[in-house]
């Protein structure tokens, strides 16, 4: 597997986000939908990778610098054909150890609080988030669930 920061301009990354955009909106009432189109992925403040096995789209990830200590995780999706693979750990795994190289010291997501999202919530229990208060300009909402890391710096 090969990840690499992708510009979102091919056709099969176009269509993993629209899967991502679709997902949301079948789990989420809109209000509580927090994911980012291809628009908002393209903004400077945010670096997008895919994981590619040859010509073959795995799954995708983002980061958000909200500050220069601070990040945030944005659109970690899974193919469906390649769901329970592990791609999910190792994109996570490679944007944690880009946040560490850019000198962040936590990094934070929002997820949904639905069943649905209990396999998420659980890989990032697993790599030691833990549940905190709404972060940036988020609000408690009931349909959310927020989590944060705190960075080890790189040794």
């Amino acid at each position: 597997m090969e990840i690499r920061v992708d510009d979102l301009s091919g056709d099969q990354v176009k269509g993993l986000i629209a899967e991502h955009l679709l997902g949301m909106a079948e789990d989420s009432p809109p209000e509580s939908i927090h994911a980012l189109d291809l628009d908002g992925l393209k903004k400077p403040e945010i670096t997008f990778w895919c994981a590619w096995e040859g010509e073959e789209l795995l799954g995708c990830g983002a980061m958000k610098e909200l500050s220069a200590e601070h990040a945030e995780l944005k659109s970690m999706r899974t193919a469906k054909a390649h769901l329970r693979k592990g791609v999910a750990r190792q994109i996570l795994t490679h944007i944690i150890e880009v946040a560490r190289s850019r000198g962040y010291k936590r990094i934070s997501l929002e997820t949904g609080s639905m069943d649905s999202f209990i396999p998420a919530r659980r890989m990032y229990e697993d790599f030691g988030f833990e549940y905190c208060e709404p972060f940036a300009d988020y609000i408690l909402d009931p349909n959310s669930a927020f989590m944060t890391k705190e960075l080890s710096p790189l040794e």
